[in-house]
């Protein structure tokens, strides 16, 4: 595939095999071992299966996709999802011929794509219409956190709708919000032996003696020198700052010396997301073989330094002490283990874990209509508001799942990262 949008091409034969295996293919895959949704919930999902439906979700982890199918399957009817356009590269191709036939299109990450955002919104207009949209744009890569919103779903949205009631004067599009969590499904002793033999593992590759810290310490102190290697190679100087700035000052410099090998510039004041996002959107075009219309000359010096640049600063492009120090649990230590995997050995891979879905009360985005036609951006705002609230809560809720495995804040004296 060279051209720059793929679009979807469901095959229904495809569609019912993947109804048939999905316990098996979801274990042998992406080592999920179930999804679980309560009955009163799929009796609400059922309900919605011939209106228009947006799907909202957070977005951990890049397996979403594949537990939102398992929501549709549960409505009982098929949505379109965007994925980001270098996935249906993967595998010389085969993935994305796969993916386009149960309902996949292309997305470039963090660019405007016309070809995409038509194709969104004339899925959802028509009839019994069903898309899957992850507001946070990118993976967090913490259950228990959440990125920025971004409008720019709800907006597919209300230009749906808006096509919709051309034909159809009592049309309406149901925003489903919903929040999976991820839970580790081996016993705690099982759990806890693997953390140990993964963390030791870790600790011999940087040259590391556990001595006499306890797990939680341990952790901390890998991340410290993790951290203090960056710093090096950045040229940034070890200071008593908190790890919050310094990790932040780190990812920044990371990005930064990505766009340099790109050949372009960011704005002093642009966050690291919105940055991270350019680069995605610049690397993916480039290696594509289509230009970026706001970097049209990209020449890269040294382009697989810019993707190790870059992978770094998303590996921790979330990450706070405190977050892990607070509620040790199986869930958040694999999740920081993942990422020091990732920089030390160059990969990582999912554990036995099953999802668990919660939904808000469902809500139609016609009721926000009239004030829409008054003030567009004010309403996304609004709505895009409910919906990270209604996460937010969800999220809360949810973080009682999961129990500390060792002691909160038990690091011993003088803690350091």
């Amino acid at each position: 595939m060279n051209h720059s949008f793929i679009s979807p091409a469901i095959q229904y034969p495809l569609l019912w095999f993947f109804d048939f295996a999905y316990p098996i293919i979801a274990k042998t895959t992406l080592n999920l071992e179930g999804v679980e949704i309560t009955d009163s919930d799929k009796a609400m999902l059922r309900n919605l299966q011939n209106e228009r439906v947006l799907y909202m979700s957070n977005h951990p982890t890049t397996i979403e996709p594949p537990v939102t199918y398992y929501v549709a399957n549960c409505m009982g009817s098929r949505f379109y999802f965007m994925a980001s356009r270098v996935v249906f590269e993967w595998g010389y191709g085969l993935v994305g011929e796969i993916i386009r036939r149960v309902g996949a299109f292309s997305v470039l990450a963090g660019g405007l794509d016309r070809d995409a955002i038509k194709t969104a919104r004339s899925i959802l207009a028509k009839k019994s219409g069903k898309l899957a949209i992850y507001p946070e744009g990118m993976n967090s890569n913490e259950n228990d956190n959440l990125l920025p919103f971004q409008a720019g779903g709800i907006q597919i949205g209300f230009w749906a709708l808006e096509d919709a009631l051309k034909i159809e004067p009592d049309a309406d599009i149901k925003v489903v919000t919903a929040f999976v969590k991820y839970v580790l499904t081996e016993p705690e002793e099982v759990i806890l032996k693997h953390i140990e033999e993964s963390l030791s593992k870790i600790e011999k590759a940087l040259s590391i003696q556990p001595g006499e810290r306890n797990l939680l310490r341990r952790f901390l102190y890998v991340g410290r020198i993790l951290l203090e290697n960056i710093e090096k190679e950045y040229d940034l100087p070890i200071t008593s700052e908190s790890m919050e700035f310094r990790v932040g000052r780190a990812r920044h410099a990371a990005l930064n010396r990505a766009a340099e090998g790109l050949g372009i510039s960011f704005d002093s004041n642009l966050d690291a997301i919105s940055k991270m996002k350019e680069l995605f959107t610049t690397v993916e075009s480039y290696e594509l073989g289509f230009p970026n219309p706001k970097h049209p000359n990209l020449k890269p010096k040294n382009l697989d330094q810019v993707k190790k640049d870059m992978e770094r600063a998303y590996t921790f492009i979330v990450i706070r002490p405190i977050y892990l120090l607070s509620r040790p649990t199986a869930e958040r230590m694999i999740e920081w283990l993942m990422r020091y995997e990732t920089l030390v050995f160059g990969k990582t891979h999912f554990r036995p874990r099953k999802a668990i879905l919660q939904f808000a009360p469902v809500f139609g985005l016609r009721e926000y209509y009239e004030q829409y036609k008054a003030n567009k951006k004010e309403v996304l705002e609004e709505v895009i508001g409910r919906v990270k609230k209604n996460i937010e809560t969800m999220m809360i809720e949810a973080i009682s799942y999961t129990k500390p495995i060792v002691e909160p804040l038990e690091v011993g004296p003088n803690p350091m990262f």
